[in-house]
């Protein structure tokens, strides 16, 4: 079994017409990003490779994230449901760890993954998560990919 640390980015908002909020069923992933401990290796997968992915997180014993119970999770286990061949379980059932939540139990509120890579590992992020739209419908699929990976990177060494 395997520890993975991931981040998801989407084609569109809560807030664009026809999704709505909590709506995520109707928001469509660009990108799944994740670190895999067991294979010690970064990997990124687009909308067409969420098969690839979900084989992956089916291996899982431990899902690492920030924000994942928020936005994460239903996202990615509504779009593996959808699959030919989901995962055997749903992603609600495996052991989650959320960076923000720990942190909001701890200090009280939210806090950035930027203000919160600057204050412990010294760098920050190089976009906004709204950006990553703007990659997508821009065709510039290796930068969002970068994006992605760079979360999932700040992530995993806030996590360790």
């Amino acid at each position: 079994m395997d520890t993975l640390v991931f981040d998801i980015e989407t084609k569109n908002f809560f807030t664009d017409p026809g999704v709505g909020w909590n709506n995520f069923e109707a928001l469509e992933i660009s990108a799944v990003g994740v670190y895999s401990y067991a294979q010690d290796n970064y990997f990124c997968f687009d909308e067409f490779e969420l098969d690839k992915a979900a084989e992956l997180f089916g291996t899982s014993s431990l899902l690492v994230g920030f924000s994942i119970n928020r936005y994460d999770i239903p996202v990615l286990d509504a779009h593996f449901k959808r699959l030919a061949a989901p995962p055997s379980a749903s992603l609600w059932d495996s052991p989650r760890f959320d960076l923000l939540e720990e942190i909001e139990m701890a200090i009280g509120h939210r806090v950035s993954l930027d203000k919160l890579s600057r204050a412990n590992l010294g760098i920050g992020k190089d976009r906004h998560s709204a950006e990553a739209i703007t990659l997508y419908k821009n065709g510039e699929i290796e930068e969002l990919k970068k994006y992605c990976l760079e979360d999932v990177r700040l992530t995993k060494e806030l996590y360790d």
